[in-house]
């Protein structure tokens, strides 16, 4: 597993109950990356977070310099490990994201983080395009309730959808236990 790497993307303070975006999966999914981080770290595997800020003066969430675009204390980056800011949905576009990929060696990704509907998405399916082999971690993300149409759609619901839209063409899927049997040799 030399040439993998795990990607954490904006596990951040405003997606937790008090902040100004609160996903309803936010605390679950938390605690299942956070075991994912614990098994990469022991794994020896690389660590790459990936943190989101809005350049606009009326950010929605994740206004620059705020408590709520901190990464979430679960997750916290360990020193030495890289910090990836970015101001759109795909971490790619205008980050060292790449370059510090390719520099290491990396070939395959593990991902978790969220939104799953937003930059999780995007993540996976630029990371695919470029030629990563990815490894999405389900159940160490979380979704967001949506709305079309007249319709509301379950955070539940939209998380299903989008794992199964990416499930294959883009990603394996695994559960953050089972991913942790892999690397951990038992499974």
């Amino acid at each position: 597993m030399n040439d993998t790497a795990v990607l954490v993307i904006d596990i951040q303070n405003d997606y937790f109950p008090g902040g100004r975006f609160p996903l309803p999966d936010a605390p679950a999914a938390v605690l299942r990356a956070e075991a994912v981080l614990a098994g990469a770290r022991e794994a020896r595997l690389p660590v790459i977070h990936v943190r989101h800020e809005f350049l606009v003066d009326d950010a929605p969430f994740f206004a620059p310099a705020s408590d709520g675009a901190a990464i979430h204390p679960r997750v916290a980056p360990l020193e030495g490990e890289p910090v990836v800011l970015k101001h759109r949905p795909n971490a790619f576009p205008e980050t060292n994201l790449e370059a510090l990929l390719r520099k290491g060696g990396v070939e395959k990704l593990v991902l978790c983080g969220m939104m799953t509907n937003m930059c999780v998405d995007a993540a996976v399916r630029a990371a695919t395009d470029m030629g990563f082999g990815c490894m999405l971690i389900h159940d160490a993300c979380a979704a967001a309730n949506l709305s079309f149409d007249g319709e509301d759609v379950s955070a539940a619901k939209v998380h299903a959808a989008f794992i199964a839209a990416l499930a294959g063409a883009y990603a394996e899927v695994r559960s953050a236990e089972d991913w942790l049997k892999v690397i951990s040799g038992r499974g």
